[in-house]
């Protein structure tokens, strides 16, 4: 099995975690405004208590988007200098997928409407089912005002996860439940990415780049003019 560390600063929350011999170690936390300081302790501590140093690794998967500019640009930076040093590959995972993936396996559900606070009266936005023991998306991750939001296959029986539904009252959805104080969590970006690194879908270190939904949702709209 891969020997990869995987990372997210994209929310108020920061975690770490390393997917080894078939089992996913994580350090998680809530820190807004202190991902800079403490993710590479984090990770040091992280590799130490396994014993590994980074150039041991076989590859680094990070939160790649969409989430908080300045987290995002942390993520990224972090990943690219620590790749690039020790000429790993690099797996870019959605936020918003392992904010999915950790719902379903927290909650034991195969239907996750999946909603990050964007700011500005937004949501980040996705839905994701769990098709053929696949984590699959329906439609497209978006950045939308919540009464904007449209749910495709309504009529199955979805849980809401994630900041973003702190608009429940607005956000259109029949929903089983809902679950505001969750985030995405390393964990689950370093088993998302897990298969993905087996399949060959890595990228180089300078090519592991944030995803700023809300900037091509901006260019669509300038290009609309």
């Amino acid at each position: 099995m891969a020997k990869l560390l995987a990372l997210d600063t994209a929310t108020e929350a920061c975690s770490v975690a390393l997917a080894l011999n078939g089992n996913i170690t994580e350090h998680f936390e809530i820190i807004p405004r202190e991902h800079s300081q403490k993710i590479l302790p984090m990770i040091d501590k992280l590799l130490a208590t396994a014993g590994l140093t980074i150039k041991q690794l076989d590859g680094i998967a990070f939160g790649c988007g969409p989430g908080a500019f300045t987290g995002l640009r942390i993520a990224a930076g972090i990943t690219q200098g620590l790749s690039y040093a020790a000429d790993l590959p690099v797996i870019p995972v959605s936020n918003l997928a392992a904010l999915a993936h950790y719902g379903m396996r927290q909650y034991q559900v195969d239907s996750v409407l999946c909603a990050i606070d964007a700011r500005m009266d937004e949501v980040y936005w996705a839905q994701y089912i769990l098709q053929n023991n696949q984590l699959t998306l329906l439609g497209e991750e978006a950045v939308k005002a919540p009464e904007q939001v449209e749910i495709v296959q309504p009529e199955r029986n979805w849980i809401g996860v994630g900041t973003g539904w702190k608009y429940h009252e607005i956000l259109h959805a029949k929903l089983t439940d809902y679950y505001i104080n969750e985030y995405p969590h390393a964990y689950d970006i370093a088993a998302i990415a897990t298969p993905l690194f087996e399949q060959g879908k890595t990228v180089s270190s300078e090519q592991a780049l944030p995803v700023y939904l809300r900037d091509n949702v901006a260019k669509k709209k300038s290009e609309q003019k």
